[in-house]
């Protein structure tokens, strides 16, 4: 297999977002990955995170590059979670990324990182790591509407995403809430 059917195989399970740790774990080197791009099989979208034209976008390819960009360790945070779960009508203009390391690379505007908990589990949807769902309904509070998020809440419990425990725990959580 060439590097380039690689770096496509890649692609097509990661939204078509690869980054030079998966191409070389994948043993492709990075200057290969660099060749690539320079042909114009791969576009750069920021340090060590390359796009792969050829793979389809999909409506989670913005995700997995913020994702990428931030780096190791990272998960989707907040709204963002509710939007990659298609829930609440929501559609964040920026995606939040939860982190517990320091980030020096330069971010596009459409990132915003947030501290991440220590005791965050992490979760992952179609492959991206996200917080858990319940965790997110409960911090998107007064940023959100309380009845979209009930109503998120109750969409997420029909669809097998929330236990009975979860809803329960959200709900009375959502009816503390002021307003």
């Amino acid at each position: 297999m060439t590097y380039r059917q690689t770096l496509r195989w890649l692609a097509f399970d990661r939204h078509g977002i690869i980054t030079t740790q998966q191409a070389a774990a994948a043993g492709v080197p990075a200057v290969e990955v660099r060749k690539l791009a320079t042909r114009g099989a791969l576009t750069r979208v920021g340090h060590g995170v390359y796009r792969m034209d050829e793979a389809p976008t999909t409506a989670l390819t913005p995700y997995a590059q913020a994702l990428a960009l931030v780096g190791h360790g990272a998960y989707l945070a907040d709204e963002s979670v509710l939007a990659v779960h298609d829930l609440a009508l929501v559609n964040p203009r920026k995606i939040k990324v939860a982190t517990t390391r320091r980030v020096r690379a330069a971010l596009p505007p459409t990132i915003e990182l947030v501290p991440a908990e220590g005791g965050d589990h992490v979760e992952h949807v179609d492959g991206l790591p996200t917080m858990p769902l319940r965790d997110a309904l409960i911090a998107c509070q007064g940023r959100v509407m309380r009845e979209r998020l009930v109503e998120a809440t109750r969409a997420a419990a029909a669809r097998d995403l929330l236990d009975a425990q979860d809803v329960a725990d959200v709900l009375d959580q959502l009816g503390k809430a002021p307003g």
